[in-house]
This record gives C-alpha cells, structure tokens and sequence, in this order.
C-alpha cells in the first residue's frame, strides 16, 4: 500500500434541502484511498455509501452540497469545484462510477456501442471510426463476444449480466485512476456475480485502477477486499483490512452486520436481525447514532459522541467500548465463531 492517498476525505459533511428543511447526509466523514488498492464500503441502505463517493465526482443532486470539509485529489481539493467544467475534468478521466442498475442508467434509444464511443470521444477527445474502434475493443476487453454485431444492439438485447458488463466498459473506455462500483451484482444471480466481480479485478489489475465497492453484501467484500469501511448515519464508524473488520470488529454496528450473514446461519435457528431503524437524519444526532439499537450501550453513547480508537495501525473503531474508562465488554460468541464458520464454509 502506498504511504500517500490517492484522495483524502477530511471531515466531509454533506447537506440536502428538503422541503425547507436542511438533511445532513454525510456528519464529518474522512477516508483515505490508496494506488492499486481495493476499498469496500459497507452499511445498511440509506448509511450515506452513494452520496458521499457521489461528491468524489461532483454528482449529487441539484440540492445537495458539501457544506464542509474537504477532498484532496492530487494536491487540489475538488470539494471547493462549483462549475460543471471543472468536475469534467474529473469525472470519466480520473474517477468513474459503475451505477447501481444497468438498466436505468443505459440510454434504451441508443445502441450500446454508441453509448461507449461517446464515452471515449467525451473524455479522450478521439472521434469517429478509431473512437468506434476503441469501443468495440471495450466491448471485447469485457467479455462480450461478436462485438461488431453487439456494438449495433440496444440495452434491451442484452441480458442483464451483460448489460452491467457495457455499464462497466462505458466506465473504465477512459483507464480512470478510481473506480467507484455501486452495487455492481445487485439483482444478478450467484454464477453471474462471480463473472462479474472477477472481471472487474481483471480490469483492475490490467489497467492499475483503485477500486471502491459500495454494497451491503458481506459476501462480495470477503472475496475482494483490501481494506473495508464500515458507515452508519453519515459516519464512518469503523475500518481496517478486512481480516480485521471479519475476525475482530469492535463497533458493535459492525457486530450486528455480521452476525446477520445469512451464510452464517444454523439449520433450525432464526437468523439475527438488527432491531429498529437509523435514525433521522433531519434531527441533530446526539452521542453515538447507533446507541438507540444496541441493547449494550453505554450510558455515555446517549450523551457524547465517541472518537475514533486506534486497535492497530490499520485498524480504528469509533466505540465508547474501547475507552480504557469503560467497563470491559465481551465480543459476542457469533463474532468470535466467525472465522471458524467461514473457514467450514469456504
């Protein structure tokens, strides 16, 4: 791993208007990207995964900004960028994303190839038939067979293992230095998300790219993850390499995505659910945010936000349990299982 980050986000804070009410997306979030390396960022849906690597790409919606901290990419910080002629020259070339659903973020009126050259010919300012050359290449580079008839096909016509393989061609024409995929396998079955997860790390290690996942399925990180960052409500609250967030979490939200691994399941038994809901977003959140869900928080969780613990120097988790002040707290017996489990289970 590199000693300097690729992009550095320090106490990012992301808000939306809504209604005439101010929502606080991202509370005070940092993370540091590294050259060649994998980062996953975990949580339940709605925990901030998408809007805060949207601001890596100047891509949230017309009434979200960042209201303060700052991401530094290669010594410039793109979060102070206003004008879509600064962020262009970001996006696509530098840092790209692969989007959620394949379907909705396909052009149904155009033909697939199309699509890809003029993702070429936007950020590479190569035209005509040698763009339509380099598209055709991508269509070959990401395992889509025949690609001089695929190229004249629309979105429709593919299957939609094969419509995240355009999706996925559309974003790295352009060799981006970061790759941010969100949600890449959702909706795909099983034998289609192994294809697809193992032509992203071909592409990876291929073209030298830093890839990001966005994504709740635990499953997918312990195949490809360097490094994994765990949010809840905006935050960040815990992150290491992934061997250290599977075999020795401490924040007891990562406690709770992990013993509810369906993988992990005993025959006969209920499967772990996390009880209640995050909180609301449009209210001040005092102390630690997950608190009001953890049947073994402290006093101080209602009162005060917790800072982050250093447990290595590559892993720290943002708990009152690792204060040397608090009464010591067990792991539970599901997480001190887990790699016995997964070991049985491959």
């Amino acid at each position: 791993m590199a000693k300097e980050p690729i992009l550095s986000a320090k106490d990012v804070e992301i808000q939306f208007s809504l209604r005439g009410k101010l929502l606080t997306a991202i509370r005070r979030c940092s993370l540091d990207l590294y050259e060649g390396e994998t980062l996953a960022i975990v949580g339940e849906s709605g925990s901030g995964k998408s809007v805060f690597t949207k601001s890596f790409l100047g891509m949230l919606d017309a009434n979200g900004k960042i209201t303060n901290g700052s991401i530094m990419y290669h010594g410039t910080d793109i979060s102070k960028y206003t004008k879509e002629k600064e962020w262009r020259t970001i996006r696509g070339k530098k840092i790209a994303m692969v989007m959620q659903d394949p379907m909705t973020s396909l052009n149904p009126l155009k033909k697939v190839g199309k699509q890809i050259q003029e993702s070429i010919e936007l950020n590479q300012g190569i035209k005509g038939a040698e763009a339509k050359k380099l598209a055709m290449e991508m269509l070959t580079k990401v395992g889509i067979p025949d690609p001089e008839r695929r190229y004249n096909q629309y979105p429709h016509e593919f299957s939609g293992g094969m419509r995240q393989r355009v999706v996925i061609a559309i974003a790295v024409a352009c060799h981006p230095e970061i790759l941010i995929c969100d949600e890449p396998t959702t909706a795909l079955d099983v034998t289609i998300q192994a294809q697809i997860l193992n032509l992203i790390r071909e592409l990876q290690h291929e073209l030298k790219m830093t890839v990001v996942y966005i994504t709740h399925d635990l499953g997918v990180v312990a195949n490809v993850a360097d490094r994994v960052a765990v949010m809840y409500a905006g935050q960040i609250v815990e992150y290491g390499l992934v061997n250290e967030i599977f075999y020795d979490a401490w924040h007891p939200y990562t406690w709770a995505l992990l013993s509810s691994l369906p993988q992990l399941g005993v025959k006969g038994e209920p499967l772990p659910t996390i009880e209640g809901t995050p909180p609301n977003l449009f209210n001040t959140i005092k102390g630690d945010a997950f608190a009001p869900r953890n049947k073994q928080a402290l006093a101080i969780d209602f009162e005060e936000e917790p800072p982050f613990f250093k447990i290595t120097e590559t892993h720290q988790a943002k708990t009152w349990y690792l204060d040397p002040r608090a009464p010591k707290i067990e792991q539970p017996k599901a997480i001190k299982m887990l790699r016995q489990k997964m070991q049985k289970r491959g």
